[in-house]
């Protein structure tokens, strides 16, 4: 990848840094895709020799935003979606999902790398009937990322929060529970978390996070089952609970789980 603006039709952000790894950048070279540094791919590298199971991480926490916006669209009636920590556009991006599903979907993304903005600015577009918009805010912030989002959607009705191998950026636990909870709270009842992060208790993702976190990257933390399972506390968590990826409501003809977990999925409702 270069830095020419040409790549995605929009001018680039003076902050971009390809001399540091990028953990979105990272996410999208184990995708497959070509948005993405060579600092970025020494470093998906690296993590990958230690823990081979990370491409099929990535592709499964895919697949699961999939099988869940889904669900949310169709059965559960949403019409709404805040997706924070979206990552660079790639197939079947939130809005694309929804919007199969309904075409009035409206979709507010968040993320503050400036080249995840620029790409999906330049890539992400609504159907007429809906709407699509996107907010450099940091997850930190959440009082922000509500304020801006309310531009977009209306708070007074149902709107699915989307947090996506994205909480372990929070190094606190209890301020991570405390962000997720602020969110949740200006949502109104009948509103919906969908959630995964990556568990601590595979070996060798914890190797690999860990010397990740001494590379100069942002650092992720990864987390107890139990941890994760707090996110959804106070929440209605649908069948089949908090669980490995794969599990959550496979699609038909969907391949077995992975013999070791290495993260967990679920979808709660706010009663």
């Amino acid at each position: 990848m270069t830095d020419d603006a040409s790549a995605v039709g929009v001018g680039f952000s003076p902050k971009i840094d390809s001399s540091v790894p990028h953990s979105a950048r990272i996410w999208n070279y184990w995708l497959g895709g070509k948005d993405n540094y060579p600092v970025d791919e020494a470093a998906g590298d690296a993590f990958r020799e230690l823990f081979p199971g990370i491409t099929d991480l990535a592709r499964g926490s895919r697949a699961f935003l999939g099988r869940a916006v889904r669900h949310l669209a169709g059965e559960a009636g949403i019409r709404q979606f805040l997706d924070i920590g979206t990552g660079l556009p790639t197939a079947d991006n939130t809005h694309e999902i929804a919007q199969r599903v309904t075409s009035e979907a409206r979709i507010v993304y968040v993320d503050n790398d400036p080249l995840v903005l620029a790409h999906a600015r330049a890539l992400l577009t609504s159907t007429p009937q809906g709407a699509t918009d996107y907010l450099d805010a940091d997850l930190h912030d959440p009082q922000t990322i509500l304020r801006e989002a309310a531009k977009t959607l209306d708070f007074s009705r149902p709107v699915a929060l989307t947090l996506m191998q994205v909480s372990g950026h929070i190094a606190d636990y209890d301020e991570a529970r405390s962000i997720v909870r602020q969110l949740l709270e200006a949502l109104p009842s009948g509103s919906y978390l969908a959630f995964n992060d990556s568990v601590d208790t595979n070996e060798a993702n914890a190797e690999a996070t860990r010397r990740y976190n001494e590379s100069g990257a942002v650092p992720y933390f990864l987390r107890s089952p139990e941890q994760l399972e707090g996110f959804f506390d106070g929440l209605e968590v649908l069948e089949p609970g908090v669980v490995p990826l794969a599990e959550w409501r496979p699609d038909p003809g969907a391949g077995g789980a992975p013999a070791e977990v290495i993260a967990l999925g679920g979808v709660g409702r706010k009663p």
